[in-house]
């Protein structure tokens, strides 16, 4: 079964609605993407998928939807305006900017640049005389660290005074937020805040399609608990995080741990989820123990005591953080991947199918009437009977046979057809899209045979 390459990929989105060029009447912006209607479809239900994994199935598991601009001393206390920056480096024959550490890797997996300093980098690139990507030739600039937050000035002048910042991670609201959810909440440690929402970072070497862009969208979830349980809690997040894409449909075989040999300051210890792409691994989770950093530096900067009461036993301290957070856009990339193949079929034929986890299918059903002249209205009030339950499409373009193909490349996983015995029986005929089998079903028993297949396969996955 073929598989698809990155360039296939971009095609594929944009034939069928899944995802578009940002701008693209005008030429485009660079790494920019929009989500056309299939794509904001599947999006969202990853998005639900998350939601029903973290927040509806965990104890003391709670939601916000924190604003995307903040008060910049948020960004002070968090470190992000001091040292939230890229080593930079030119080439002086083509003057293409790139990433050090993204050379080092590039040219050699086992070279761990993460674990490098900025002379050790630049030092390896000048000894390996590393090649730059565009014109072959090793000459480069020094190395400068480069902010990656973007700045944007709030009133109608210009003031460093009024700088403030698109924000350029989702964590900063869950911890400035850590008092208001355990006060209106009336729980208890340990605790967990979710949130889903974009963030901002100006990546100079972005690419890949999905997978590294300026404007992007995470699942962040952070858990505040004891110092002494912090260990047990994060071994149990990356577990946890294996399961949660097991559950999307991305298999173990093609997921693997990365553990961090070089640790931020603040962190106790770091692992990323990666997910095996066609152009190498990629990161798409990240599971870190951030100790009591945060909420210590927000009660410095803020004044306001971040210190929990422990009512049984009469202590006070500042929580520790074990954080597990989720590149959606990166996800949707994986989830995308991993489910189109090409199949061979009976006489040399083939035929395209996006096999998604029906949970995450953005059509669920599509109504096809055998014939539009014959059929056509009874296919309509059976797709107006189906839509009040599922996203449902209607397709009367065609033959039978080219109609199936479509719903197939979609990922529709169930395909209804009216034919004759619609019209005199009640009966339709439903037709998986995988094993592309049919069975005949009275059109009463239609939306309760297609919930109970939907919701068996979150059970399964979900009990794994």
């Amino acid at each position: 079964m073929k598989k698809l390459s990155m360039e296939e990929l971009v095609a594929f989105c944009n034939q069928y609605g899944f995802i578009f060029q940002g701008s693209e009447i005008y030429g485009g912006l660079a790494n920019t993407w929009d989500y056309g209607p299939l794509g904001t479809r599947l999006k969202n239900n990853i998005k639900d998928a998350w939601r029903y994994y973290f927040i509806q199935n965990r104890d003391n598991s709670f939601e916000i939807d924190a604003d995307i601009l903040m008060n910049p001393t948020v960004w002070e206390a968090s470190g992000h305006i001091s040292s939230f920056s890229d080593p930079l480096l030119d080439c002086k024959e083509c003057k293409t900017r790139h990433r050090a550490d993204n050379l080092i890797n590039d040219f050699d997996s086992t070279a761990n640049a993460d674990a490098m300093t900025q002379d050790e980098m630049l030092t390896f690139i000048q000894d390996k005389k590393i090649p730059c990507p565009k014109c072959g030739k090793s000459n480069y600039t020094d190395i400068r660290q480069f902010n990656l937050m973007f700045a944007t000035q709030r009133g109608v002048t210009q003031s460093s005074a009024n700088t403030i910042y698109l924000r350029p991670e989702n964590a900063q609201g869950e911890y400035v937020n850590y008092l208001n959810v355990l006060r209106t909440m009336r729980t208890k440690l340990p605790f967990s805040i979710g949130q889903i929402g974009k963030a901002f970072r100006n990546e100079i070497t972005p690419g890949n399609f999905t997978f590294r862009t300026i404007e992007f969208e995470q699942m962040e979830y952070q858990t505040f608990c004891k110092k002494g349980n912090d260990e047990e809690l994060y071994d149990f997040f990356k577990v946890y995080g294996i399961k949660f894409f097991n559950f999307l449909g991305l298999p173990e075989e093609h997921l693997r741990y990365h553990d961090h040999e070089k640790l931020a300051h603040y962190a106790k210890a770091a692992c990323d989820i990666d997910y095996l792409f066609p152009f190498g691994w990629g990161e798409i989770n990240g599971t870190h123990n951030r100790t009591d950093f945060d909420l210590t530096r927000h009660q410095e900067f803020s004044g306001k005591s971040m210190e929990y009461f422990d009512a049984v036993t009469g202590e006070k301290y500042i929580p520790y953080i074990i954080e597990s957070t989720y590149g959606l856009d990166r996800i949707f990339l994986a989830v995308m991947f991993e489910s189109f193949v090409e199949e061979e079929l009976e006489k040399g034929d083939t035929r395209q199918v996006l096999k998604l986890n029906p949970m995450l299918a953005p059509i669920k059903v599509n109504v096809l009437p055998l014939m539009k002249n014959k059929h056509g209205e009874k296919a309509m009030e059976v797709y107006q009977m189906l839509r009040k339950h599922f996203m449902v499409s209607y397709d009367e373009a065609g033959n039978i046979g080219k109609r199936y193909r479509r719903g197939d490349a979609i990922g529709t996983p169930f395909a209804v057809t009216i034919d004759e015995n619609t019209i005199n029986q009640d009966v339709v005929t439903l037709r998986d899209r995988d094993t592309m089998k049919q069975i005949n079903l009275p059109i009463s028993e239609l939306v309760e045979y297609i919930k109970k297949e939907i919701n068996d396969c979150i059970s399964s996955k979900s009990e794994k």
